[in-house]
């Protein structure tokens, strides 16, 4: 009989490429995962590892296993799921990868509300870029990330994994006040000007180029800030300009900066709830979508 917990490092292994990043992923030594994975090779009566220099890889027969190993955690997790979602009640833990602006203005209302309701369902945050957390749901180590794209920069869908539309919100042109005028700007006008876009994620950078673009020109982008808040304060302070979805604006303490829809163009950020298929229908992760939405 194969060990559960030795297919889930041999899945890990073929998914993360080396021992320590399994063994960093799970907190154990690397000494203790091979030596787990020694003991699945005689259960397994094949060889599933080979050393190449320093490092190991996966044989033929370690690579078939691997496949195996995926869909048998898929199934036990499946299972798992089946006899809670008998209950029909929300409790459990759900691990949720989001943004900071999300998370003050629509995650944190939520979790209060789900905190209320249902004293079993324990949402845990972690503040990770979207980028980064899909894979990690899709390994296990999430299970719900909150994801955005903005209206310039589409991307393709969460292949094999299920979504939820939550919202879609305007993306603004933060100014300082004192130059903000009334109404739409043109971005012609700021062909000159010094520009502020994200510091983590090369989706900002390509929503401040390409929306120059269309007005005939190349932004010179001289800041890099991740900060919603330091971004906005910078730009009061007559530093620069630069993108800024509504939730971030709204809730800001910075003063003396406001936004500003684009002249001739429609901006937007959509977000939306990625999870795996098997987690999408169960109790708690209906009810979290459903205080999301709300």
């Amino acid at each position: 009989m194969l060990d559960l917990a030795r297919l889930r490092l041999l899945r890990d292994l073929a998914r993360l490429g080396t021992m320590t990043a399994v063994a960093d992923t799970l907190g154990q030594t690397s000494s203790a995962v091979s030596q787990q994975l020694a003991i699945l090779e005689r259960e397994a009566r094949a060889p599933l590892l080979e050393r190449i220099g320093r490092r190991v890889r996966l044989t033929a027969e370690g690579r078939r296993l691997a496949a195996h190993a995926e869909t048998i955690m898929q199934a036990v997790e499946a299972a798992e799921l089946d006899l809670r979602a008998g209950r029909d009640v929300p409790d459990g833990d759900l691990e949720v990868a989001t943004f900071p602006s999300f998370a003050k203005a629509r995650l944190l209302p939520a979790m209060l509300d789900l905190r209320a309701r249902w004293p079993g369902l324990r949402v845990t945050i972690r503040e990770e870029e979207p980028i980064d957390s899909l894979e990690a749901v899709r390994e296990g180590r999430r299970d719900l990330v909150i994801d955005f794209a903005y209206s310039l920069t589409p991307r393709g869908d969460a292949a094999g994994l299920s979504a939820f539309p939550i919202l879609e919100e305007p993306v603004l042109l933060a100014v300082p006040i004192d130059r903000a005028g009334e109404g739409p700007v043109n971005l012609r006008d700021l062909a000159d000007a010094d520009w502020i876009v994200g510091s983590r994620q090369s989706d900002d950078h390509r929503l401040a180029e390409r929306a120059c673009a269309l007005a005939g020109f190349s932004p010179r982008i001289v800041h890099t800030i991740d900060d919603y808040d330091l971004m906005l304060r910078m730009v009061a302070a007559g530093l620069g300009v630069g993108f800024a979805p509504e939730m971030a604006l709204a809730f800001s303490g910075a003063e003396g900066v406001v936004g500003r829809p684009v002249a001739d163009l429609t901006l937007t950020r959509r977000i939306q709830a990625v999870t795996r298929s098997t987690l999408a229908n169960t109790a708690r992760v209906k009810a979290l979508i459903a205080a999301l939405t709300a």
